[in-house]
């Protein structure tokens, strides 16, 4: 199956268990495919360098990359020095492509669309890369929990695919956030996604209030 088929399977996932088949499936030759020059998939090294510049110490950093995949992320964080670095993701497959990397602490498998099972105030740095486009998770509860474990005064990083930041309630949640006094919004532009595509991304850059 081609990466465009992949994708358009993916973004057009009726439920997380379908979503998840579908990864299970793809995670094998998915680094090669989203990785050649036609799709360049640049957002997890945006996110990246946007996670190591918000890091006053990334070697001393705990970084949670949720929605994790195969590690593209976690990657590109421990070449910028980062040591301790927990994965999460839906797909078995994926999180063993991942576990191949080395890069990661703790993986374990969840769904975006549930609960963490993550205690509250755990992570320095929140990255989220590909997990917030069509047919995969909404901004309710997701983006609250990531908010959640995340630290006082910490940065939860997130792609959001630029047709859904509106229509899929993004924009709307994270002014609810912003309006309950949860987070600051630091930045929400645009970046590439897929480039090969010609995607487009907001990357939204939250920092946790501190209410102390």
């Amino acid at each position: 199956m081609s990466t465009q088929v992949y994708l358009a399977q993916a973004r057009a996932s009726p439920n997380a268990q379908d979503c998840m088949a579908l990864y299970d499936k793809w995670a094998a030759t998915y680094n090669k495919e989203v990785g050649d020059e036609k799709q360049n998939y640049v957002a997890p090294v945006i996110v990246a360098q946007v996670a190591l510049q918000s890091s006053k110490n990334p070697a001393r950093s705990v970084i949670l990359d949720a929605d994790c995949g195969t590690g593209l992320v976690g990657q590109a964080l421990a070449i910028g020095g980062v040591k301790s670095i927990d994965g999460l993701d839906l797909s078995g497959p994926m999180l063993l492509e991942a576990k191949k990397t080395g890069t990661y602490r703790n993986l374990a498998q969840a769904d975006m669309n549930r609960r963490i099972e993550k205690p509250d105030d755990t992570y320095d740095v929140v990255t989220c890369v590909g997990t917030f486009t069509a047919g995969h998770v909404g901004p309710d509860p997701a983006l609250r929990e990531l908010i959640r474990v995340t630290k006082r005064n910490g940065i939860v990083i997130s792609t959001i695919l630029e047709e859904i930041w509106e229509s899929g309630g993004f924009k709307a949640e994270v002014e609810k956030l912003e309006a309950e006094n949860l987070v600051t919004v630091v930045s929400d532009g645009l970046i590439d996604y897929v480039k090969g595509r010609g995607d487009k991304a907001v990357l939204a850059v939250l920092e946790k209030v501190d209410h102390v």
